[in-house]
């Protein structure tokens, strides 16, 4: 997410001092892949496994868990909010340019605080509140959903995907 987020910035950045216009197809997809992908797979992953079985073992992580999941909860909103702005830019030209640059610099900076608390805070905590009994049943979720036919070609998209933005 880290690195799409970073590319869909350097594209913007460049278009910006070279006074172009971006490259929308491939910014369009880096959006598509930031709404799809954190949604249906990462997020519900969070918010179902990870974090029940955190408020289960300590209190700490109340306040924590719930400002996470109340981002989970308006991430979808964020980002239709970048893709309308970018389809405003594409559509109707210039004018829109800074209405988007700044709706996906306010996204950027957003999810990249969100992550950033999930690797400094929950994480750190997972690994001290959490029993081996604990990673066992997540471990045991994880694997059960990644089993599963429809994830398991869902992935291969999302990496093809993945290459596709990257390259």
């Amino acid at each position: 997410m880290a690195a799409v987020l970073r590319a869909a910035l350097a594209l913007v950045d460049e278009s910006q001092r070279q006074k172009t216009r971006p490259d929308f197809t491939r910014l369009r997809a880096m959006l598509f892949y930031i709404d799809e992908f954190p949604e249906k797979h990462h997020h519900r992953k969070e918010s179902e496994l990870l974090f029940p079985a955190l408020r289960a073992r300590t209190p700490l992580s109340r306040h924590l868990l719930e400002r996470l999941d109340d981002d989970h909860a308006c991430a979808e909103h964020n980002i239709r909010s970048v893709e309308h702005a970018l389809a405003a830019f594409e559509f109707l030209g210039e004018p829109r340019r800074a209405e988007f640059e700044e709706a996906m610099a306010r996204y950027a900076d957003f999810y990249m605080m969100h992550m950033a608390v999930e690797e400094t805070e929950v994480f750190p905590l997972a690994e001290q509140a959490l029993i081996d009994e604990d990673w066992q049943q997540l471990d045991e979720a994880f694997s059960h959903q990644a089993e599963s036919g429809v994830e398991q070609e869902e992935r291969l998209c999302f990496a093809a995907l993945l290459a596709r933005i990257s390259g």
